[in-house]
């Protein structure tokens, strides 16, 4: 190997990580953009089974089909947008009624209650929060900072709204455009298989984000009906805000049901604490983890495992190996790739034994 061989072999890595690490900085530039993509991608996914609907079962034509699947798309956000306009009006009006004393009162009293029931040392939350310097940390200055960067994001919502609705239209006008648009990347002798791959994976998470969205309808039912047995304030929304938390595995169900002990709570200050209020957040604790059982045995096994075709036990696995990885973003999107890992997997290594078991479903 002469001097020659060896300056182009250096030469062309060079070069390789250069453009490497230009591609990554391209793609950091423009991580936006991507996240656009990326929600419509899965506003388009979601929606194809309705598109696919409205054009075999009502003979829609395909551009209204595509019309009709986005308004409802923005109809649900809205609606979902409009449930919590009249909660934030309601909780201004209180917050600028509140009464400090009257809260520091109520307080008191509770955690008395408390620490009777419990037999442990009282402790004052008020004279906590007096001996803390809570002003030290507030700086009038950043008022107009904060007013400039309100209007600054809602601009931005907008066009990120308006950008991921275009970008939807036209992908599920066109289911073909995502195809041609990674088929580049393919070589010309793995075309065909990266095509039925490609539809696969496309297939499993329109029904996989439709699995998703059918178990937030029916954990929002069970829940608004388990607070309003109770008399939760704003039952509808604490319970449609549990029901999305609960889309993060794990984490999600814990914090849901911890915001729903706190608001039952303060729904009730200024009652017995023995009498009404711990038998109430008892009954509620047990209605909630009744609802957390029957989507973990029920609504999970039989949502996601007919729409992704894995066993429960590798969405399980592949959650947590996710979840290690990558923290609370690898939750949510574990069952997504791993489907796309396993159809990848199936068209390209199905020689390897270990593939060929954990595909045999697909």
């Amino acid at each position: 190997m002469n001097s020659k061989t060896i300056a182009y072999g250096i030469l062309r890595a060079i070069t390789a990580v250069v453009g490497v690490a230009l591609l990554l900085w391209f793609l950091f530039k423009i991580q936006s953009i991507l996240l656009y993509i990326t929600f419509a991608a899965v506003i388009s996914l979601m929606g194809r089974p309705l598109v696919l609907f409205l054009k075999k079962k009502l003979k829609f034509h395909n551009t209204l089909a595509v019309m009709v699947t986005l308004l409802l798309t923005i109809g649900l956000f809205l609606s979902i947008f409009l449930l919590f306009v009249p909660i934030i009006s309601e909780q201004g009006q209180l917050i600028s009624e509140i009464s400090i004393n009257e809260v520091s009162t109520e307080f008191t009293v509770l955690i008395e209650d408390m620490s009777d029931f419990f037999k442990i040392n009282e402790v004052n939350i008020v004279e906590i929060i007096q001996q803390t310097d809570v002003m030290q940390f507030l700086d009038l200055k950043i008022i107009p900072n904060l007013i400039n960067s309100f209007f600054s994001g809602f601009g931005a919502f907008f066009i990120g709204l308006f950008s991921v609705l275009f970008i939807s239209f036209f992908l599920l006008k066109d289911s073909l455009i995502l195809e041609n648009s990674l088929l580049v990347f393919a070589k010309k002798e793995d075309e065909n298989k990266f095509m039925r791959a490609f539809t696969k994976i496309k297939d499993l998470l329109s029904r996989y984000f439709a699995g998703l969205l059918l178990q937030v309808i029916i954990l929002f039912v069970l829940y608004t009906i388990l607070l309003l047995i109770f008399g939760v304030h704003n039952a509808i929304a604490v319970a449609l805000i549990a029901a999305i938390l609960n889309l993060i595995p794990y984490v999600g169900p814990l914090f849901g049901g911890i915001m729903v002990l706190i608001l039952a709570t303060t729904s009730n200050l200024g009652l017995d604490f023995s009498s009404v209020i711990l038998p109430k957040l008892t009954y509620i604790l047990i209605g909630y983890i009744c609802i957390q059982l029957i989507d973990n045995f029920l609504n999970q096994p039989l949502i996601f495992g007919n729409s992704v075709k894995s066993h429960p036990l590798e969405i399980f696995l592949a959650i947590l190996i996710f979840g290690a990885l990558f923290g609370i973003g690898g939750l949510i999107v574990a069952v997504p790739f791993y489907t796309a890992i396993k159809v990848i997997a199936k068209e390209f290594l199905s020689e390897y034994k270990i593939v060929k078991q954990l595909t045999k479903e697909l």
